[in-house]
């Protein structure tokens, strides 16, 4: 009798389990594995569609003549290993881009033998990483990317910017800026929103900019109806792409915002009643629409917008795509060439923007490549403050107050002073309630919170105190106009 038939099942399991494949925990406390030499782990507990490990792991012992083993068996194997790898160091996965050893990052080629990119200061290389180094997690959004080219002496990016419709140069730099900060895993970067006439090519330059990063499986979608749903959709992926947008309610507005700069999102796990699943979530989007309505303040600030024309010769969508999907590599290696100049060059940072860490990087490119996408990041911000106020009654109201107001003059009330003098200057002596005006002064003192880095941009400062007895809205109109504003008039 073998030793095997000597040992009980899920002994042989575990015995085997242990040899091939490396078992380790993430910080919410999910057990992986991680098969001997090779990138990618799933998590034991996974029956997803793109192969558990509970699957290769009942294919592995098939093939190297271990035999078929029973569920019960696989499952008591299974919960040793994964109460064994709870006493294991801590070790993240990523989804496409993730950081490397000595300043490196690596980007996940979604294929069967591990082979990624490792873009590192002198260069980028084609490896198999180290498994102890990057832990890729693979979902049915990862699509695979083809390897990319050397030496294309940057003609991928003249390549794709010929199919797509962008209006100007200002946004091809913006657009290519983007690119670059979707693979950098550190850097959150504001969502590009592809806007323009009917027949612009929205949806199709969306998707080609989306597939750069998540292969020619990457599309577009349609906004999920709840946070739930977005959230889910957000962790499975790299680049989350929404089409066809025509407004934006304030919850997907409020959520598109953590999504871009961070958050954390908590629920029950199943099946118990205290215990909780941290759900942390950072991703690069892009939007498209011809009109969103209403753009509230703080989305603005994360909002980078890229407009196109209509093109003058229309081409099939098969004649396209074929010629998108024999230029992907060479994109795809202008576009790493490109980001290890980038990387490479020296830019102060600018203060005054919101999205500091892309603004570096437009100055980065700008000092590699003598692009003006700094200025056109600006430009874009000025824009977005523009339809803000267009679509808010308040901030034109308070506008029209300030510039009644002397030159460096500061004026001091309550909220609900302010809501009665706001009041009476929009809607005359009449005073009556407007639909989506303040009622209270809490109201009115929120909503100048919300608007205060809009009405700053235009030389308007809000700032709120207390003195002994009361709280009061300082408004103020300073001698000096912002930083940027500064810097254009020399």
């Amino acid at each position: 009798m073998s030793d095997d038939e000597k040992n009980p099942a899920r002994e042989v399991i575990t015995d085997y389990a242990q040899a091939h494949f490396r078992y380790f925990r993430t910080a919410d406390g999910t057990v992986y594995a991680q098969k001997n030499g090779h990138p990618v782990a799933r998590p034991i507990r996974s029956q997803g569609t793109t192969g558990s490990h509970r699957q290769e792991l009942m294919v592995g012992l098939f093939r190297d003549g271990r035999g078929v083993f029973n569920g019960t068996a696989l499952k008591e194997a299974l919960d040793l290993i994964e109460a064994l790898a709870l006493t294991e160091d801590v070790q993240p996965t990523h989804i496409r881009v993730a950081p490397g050893f000595d300043g490196a990052t690596w980007l996940d080629l979604g294929r069967n033998d591990g082979k990624s990119v490792r873009i590192h200061p002198t260069g980028w290389d084609i490896l198999t990483p180290d498994p102890q180094e990057v832990c890729w997690r693979r979902t049915q959004l990862t699509g695979e990317l083809p390897l990319p080219a050397k030496d294309t002496d940057g003609k991928g990016i003249d390549l794709l910017l010929r199919l797509c419709n962008f209006a100007s140069a200002e946004t091809e730099c913006l657009a290519i800026a983007w690119l670059i900060g979707c693979l950098e895993p550190s850097v959150p970067v504001p969502a590009p929103f592809l806007t323009g006439p009917q027949g612009a090519g929205k949806s199709t330059g969306g998707r080609m900019l989306v597939r750069i990063i998540e292969g020619m499986s990457g599309d577009l979608r349609r906004a999920p109806k709840d946070e739930e749903n977005m959230i889910t959709a957000v962790a499975a992926g790299w680049v989350t792409a929404l089409d066809n947008l025509s407004h934006l309610p304030p919850d997907l507005s409020d959520l598109m915002c953590c999504i871009v700069t961070g958050a954390e999102s908590i629920k029950r796990a199943l099946f118990t009643d205290g215990d909780v699943v941290r759900s942390r979530y950072r991703r690069p989007m892009l939007l498209t629409g011809i009109d969103v309505g209403v753009i509230r303040p703080d989305l603005a600030e994360r909002l980078l917008p890229l407009r196109l024309v209509r093109p003058r010769v229309r081409r099939t969508e098969a004649e396209l795509w074929t010629e998108y999907a024999e230029i992907l590599p060479v994109v795809l290696g202008s576009l790493l060439d490109l980001t290890v100049k980038v990387r490479a060059a020296q830019a102060d940072t600018p203060t005054d923007l919101r999205m500091a860490d892309f603004a570096h990087l437009c100055a980065q490119l700008d000092t590699a490549t003598g692009f003006g996408s700094l200025a056109a990041y600006r430009a874009s911000l000025d824009d977005l403050n523009d339809d803000v106020i267009e679509g808010d009654l308040l901030a034109q109201t308070v506008l029209k107050h300030a510039a009644g107001l002397d030159t460096g003059a500061e004026v001091r009330m309550s909220s609900s002073e302010w809501l009665h003098c706001l009041t009476g200057l929009y809607s005359g002596e009449e005073c009556r309630p407007l639909k989506g005006w303040p009622t209270t002064g809490k109201v009115l003192s929120d909503r100048l919170k919300r608007l205060q880095p809009t009405l700053a941009a235009r030389g308007v400062l809000i700032d709120w105190g207390r003195t002994s007895s009361a709280r009061y809205i300082e408004m103020t109109r300073p001698a000096t106009p912002p930083p940027h504003q500064q810097d254009a008039a020399f």
